[in-house]
């Protein structure tokens, strides 16, 4: 026998073979992908920066984990960090435990420890906010909360219950028990 017959007789037996299993199986239902419908992406380790209508920064968000649900396209951020540019191209830096964004993207949640600092740079007096949740509504520029909040400036400490900015005019203003200490530098 040559070993041409004999590749031709392996050959056959494995086409016969195949013919064999694909006619048994073919009864049988694909396995299915099991999809929950919770999540329409997941992202991890990420950064976006989001762009204004002329085209310039207008907030970066850095953060280890996005989901974003199915259901109703919210997004949850897991330790968010937004920068947020000023007119010099200075960044503020907002940081939250957790962080939601609306399906249109016209609110944000941030809550658990929620801090805002000034840009590190030497035409900005050092300024930090602190409070518990904070609701930004970034197409408006306005944030609000309803929680205690302290601010620090060198020589000035404010704080008060329930809180309101408007990043436009720069204008801020505590709701109840505002309190304000000012010591004078030296």
């Amino acid at each position: 026998m040559s070993w041409r017959t004999a590749l031709g007789g392996l050959l056959l037996v494995a086409a016969l073979l195949s013919g064999w299993s694909l006619l048994r199986h073919r009864d049988k239902p694909a396995a299915e992908v099991v999809d929950d419908g919770t999540k329409d992406y997941v992202l991890h380790d990420f950064q976006i920066v989001a762009l204004d209508d002329q085209g310039k920064e207008s907030t970066t968000l850095q953060a280890p984990l996005l989901e974003r649900s199915r259901s109703d396209e919210t997004m949850s951020i897991a330790t968010p960090l937004f920068l947020l540019p000023d007119n010099e191209g200075n960044h503020w830096e907002l940081r939250s435990e957790k962080g939601w964004v609306s399906a249109k993207g016209d609110q944000l949640k941030l809550s658990g420890n929620v801090s805002g600092d000034s840009p590190k740079v030497a035409s900005v007096p050092p300024t930090t906010f602190r409070t518990d949740h904070l609701d930004v509504f970034p197409k408006e520029n306005r944030a609000k909360t309803d929680a205690l909040v302290t601010m620090t400036r060198p020589g000035m400490t404010q704080s008060g219950v329930g809180f309101e900015l408007d990043s436009k005019s720069k204008t801020y203003q505590f709701l109840s028990q505002s309190k304000g200490r000012y010591t004078p530098q030296r």
